[in-house]
């Protein structure tokens, strides 16, 4: 039996159809033109449905939408993204193409991929970070994503790890979002970069064609001061937000996703020894949170999506 996932965006819809195990048959993607509106969306929606079928039905379909939804009424309840509020997008696809589509927010969308079918694949329990523009996450225990009350548990982004910190997106201070997203690295690197104008990162950033996440780690790679002080302080930051993650939940693993997460090991080694150090009980703990980085890329949501279907 297959199962179609759809990873719903404000710029593009991507689906596949995906097998019990996770594995992908075929996927496709269209724009979204959200901004012809909610009916709009639907009708592209229904026509990646339909090129996906290739005449066949699925034994389930899954759709992972940004913002905060509410899969037992089926309704988007917020979306900044897509401009919806209180929308009924269950009741929109069913009418199209009656399927019954379960719905669940993209970052936890993407956990799920990453807990059944990923990084975390056979674990009892994972979290998933992802570190973009933001800093999104997901926790699935036993396989089954912790969702909360109304729908939108699992904002791990938005823990405070510095009382009156930065501004942050939300409206809030000291979010870990405002310290540890790559949108925050890249502050800190520009930052450093004004304040050293002998550092390495102005000849890195000028070859890469500007600053983004790399620029700080290539400095440190050469021996840069400037450069590594500015991966030391992110790390720093992200191993109080993936500490405070680890004492919560004691996950079998921790996985990460998203740009500054390429980084791999020149971010994870520093990050799992500070963690390792920080967490309750470990230094009598006989085992310990595994932090490895994600697996299944773009894909993730679909087949978290596709697999939440399965269910």
């Amino acid at each position: 039996m297959n199962y179609l996932g759809l990873d719903l965006g404000g710029t593009s819809i991507k689906g596949a159809v995906v097998t019990e195990a996770g594995e992908i048959l075929r996927e496709a993607s269209r724009l979204t033109h959200a901004e012809r509106g909610a009916t709009a969306v639907v009708g592209e929606i229904a026509a990646l449905m339909y090129q996906l079928a290739q005449g066949d039905r699925f034994a389930g379909v899954g759709l992972g939408c940004p913002g905060t939804v509410d899969d037992e009424s089926g309704e988007v309840l917020y979306s900044c993204n897509l401009n919806w509020t209180n929308f009924d997008l269950r009741g929109a696809l069913e009418k199209r193409t009656g399927y019954r589509v379960r719905l669940v927010n993209d970052a936890n969308a993407a956990a799920l991929g990453e807990a059944l079918a990923g990084a975390a694949k056979g674990a009892h329990s994972a979290v998933i970070l992802t570190l973009g523009t933001g800093v999104g996450g997901g926790v699935v225990i036993g396989g089954k994503l912790l969702v909360g009350y109304t729908g939108a548990a699992s904002e791990l982004g938005h823990m405070v790890i510095e009382a009156d910190g930065l501004p942050c997106a939300c409206g809030r201070r000291g979010c870990l979002e405002a310290y540890a997203s790559a949108t925050a690295l890249v502050r800190m690197t520009k930052e450093a970069m004004a304040a050293h104008p002998e550092s390495r990162m102005h000849s890195i950033s000028a070859d890469l064609g500007g600053v983004d996440g790399r620029v700080a780690f290539a400095a440190k790679a050469a021996g840069d001061a400037a450069g590594g002080a500015v991966v030391d302080a992110y790390v720093r930051y992200l191993a109080i937000g993936v500490t405070n993650v680890v004492n919560l939940f004691f996950p079998e693993v921790v996985a990460f996703s998203g740009g500054v997460a390429n980084q791999g090991e020149a971010l994870l080694a520093p990050l799992r020894e500070q963690v390792r150090r920080a967490s309750y009980g470990s230094a009598y703990a006989k085992k310990h949170v595994r932090l490895v980085p994600c697996t299944l890329g773009y894909r993730a949501g679909m087949i978290g999506a596709a697999l939440l279907a399965k269910t």
